[in-house]
């Protein structure tokens, strides 16, 4: 079932309760009685962080406040917070929790925020020993905050595990085709409009690199349109948003290995996801914002058709490239969506996709790599966006030095660069298909995690959804 998180100030007498509250007042609580404030005394001595309180009708989680040396990292620890105050939820199976911050410091908004992405599960596969999590609601009561606020939240977390659902539903229950026809159930769902591109339209576009990738392939290609257009919308050009959506990746004719790389490659199409979660939740709350998200889709298969290593293919924009390894093949399918944004004149692109293991070594699950042409002021607006969610960035360079290890002898361009530096050889070969203000996500550290990381949990985690919703939403205001 579903989390819910709603925001009601009035609750039952023996509703369960989480209380932040700063630790030197967190005995000298109105809520609790004499020897729970004795109790409480004898856990902050003995430096407690969460203390539980069970009195049998119901419970009470004394949550102390965490130091920290900003009020984002303070945030952060609260969301930390929240994950481990579910362990305790389930232990107790307590399905509906009230949340009361005693700091006036927005706190239960990010300890709810925890709590609510740790509670996400996929068992939708599993036939016995499922398990699931006994947690139901999430009350927030706390007038300081707001039911605006609260809903805003819901919608931008019900986007994130959207995102972790597509991410780790398998390939098996989902082509090209089936995660197309995702996109126009969450639009009717949301409110955003959705229109699909069939095999034969992109052939007409002549979107060269998304035909080579699926000519190996016994599905379809796709190239999908979402689009949220509010009348009220502040940009009078759009911000496009373009994800990568391979939907399995066994490298093609380059095959991976499977251990460890190829049996994970579901996870391939996070950048896609990324794209219709914001979408989702920019459209759940409204924000006044004309957004276009561009979703090129297919598998990378070895097939008998397949692209092969020293293949020639000319791209939408019509530039050629020399195919050296196919599979860097997320650069070929989002290269052709760059160069059709064109057609919007777009104020901002962003691209989102799991594209280089450069970057994952580079920063690890820690941070996304970005890099691109918006500019300083953009780049810092995402910086800022990307502290207050901790969904850090890190910016690279796209220095002209790089264009060197692109060059090929018998086309434009070719698809891999050297050894070194290869997330921003990557993003250097797409910079060539832009004419616009750009930034490049690699999110191939961040997406799909191989052991739980509290919150974030273990699998697909939704990493760019809410940084990019937070930066959207500052545009807004």
């Amino acid at each position: 079932m579903p989390t819910q998180l709603k925001y009601d100030t009035s609750f039952a007498k023996n509703a369960n309760l989480a209380i932040v509250v700063a630790a030197d007042e967190a005995s000298q609580l109105p809520e609790l009685q004499p020897a729970e404030q004795t109790y409480v005394q004898q856990q902050l001595a003995q430096e407690a962080k969460l203390i539980c309180l069970n009195r049998y009708e119901n419970q009470v989680y004394i949550v102390v406040a965490p130091s920290a040396k900003t009020e984002n990292l303070k945030k952060e620890a609260l969301r930390k917070a929240g994950h481990t105050l579910l362990k305790q939820l389930n232990a107790a199976k307590t399905a509906h929790i009230t949340v009361l911050d005693k700091t006036a410091s927005e706190a239960s908004l990010a300890l709810a925020e925890g709590l609510f992405l740790s509670n996400y599960q996929f068992i939708k596969h599993k036939t016995k020993d499922a398990k699931p999590n006994a947690l139901q609601t999430i009350t927030i009561a706390d007038e300081q905050v707001g039911e605006q606020a609260v809903t805003e939240l819901a919608n931008v977390l019900e986007a994130v595990c959207t995102v972790r659902d597509l991410v780790n539903e398998p390939h098996s229950h989902q082509t090209a085709t089936q995660l197309a026809e995702q996109f126009g159930d969450l639009g009717e769902e949301a409110g955003f409009k959705t229109d699909v591109l069939d095999l034969i339209k992109i052939q007409s576009l002549k979107m060269g690199g998304l035909i080579a990738v699926n000519q190996g392939s016994e599905e379809p290609a796709t190239f999908s349109i979402l689009e949220w257009k509010p009348e009220n919308a502040k940009n009078a050009k759009p911000i496009v948003l373009v994800g990568k959506g391979v939907v399995y990746d066994t490298g093609g004719l380059s095959l991976k290995p499977t251990p460890q790389s190829m049996d994970f490659m579901k996870s391939d199409m996070g950048g896609a996801a990324v794209v219709a979660g914001v979408l989702y939740a920019v459209a759940k709350n409204k924000l006044p914002l004309h957004i276009i998200g561009l979703v090129p889709a297919t598998d990378n298969r070895p097939g008998p058709g397949a692209v092969a290593p020293g293949d020639v293919i000319t791209m939408h924009s019509g530039l050629t490239v020399e195919v050296m390894n196919t599979d860097a093949e997320g650069r070929l399918i989002l290269a052709d969506a760059l160069s059709f944004a064109k057609k919007y004149d777009p104020e901002l692109v962003l691209d989102f996709a799991t594209l280089t293991g450069a970057a994952m070594r580079a920063v690890g699950k820690e941070g996304l790599a970005i890099m691109g042409t918006a500019g300083e002021e953009t780049m810092t607006a995402l910086k800022a966006a990307g502290d207050a969610t901790h969904e850090r960035t890190v910016e690279f360079p796209l220095w002209d030095e790089y264009k060197k290890q692109l060059e090929s002898d018998i086309a434009d361009l070719k698809n891999l660069g050297g050894p070194d530096a290869g997330h921003i050889t990557a993003g250097k070969f797409l910079e060539a298909f832009t004419d616009y203000p750009w930034v490049h996500f690699d999110i191939a550290g961040t997406a799909y995690l191989h052991s739980e990381d509290s919150y974030r949990g273990k699998m697909a985690t939704g990493s760019g959804v809410r940084i990019v919703y937070n930066f959207l939403s500052a545009l807004a205001r």
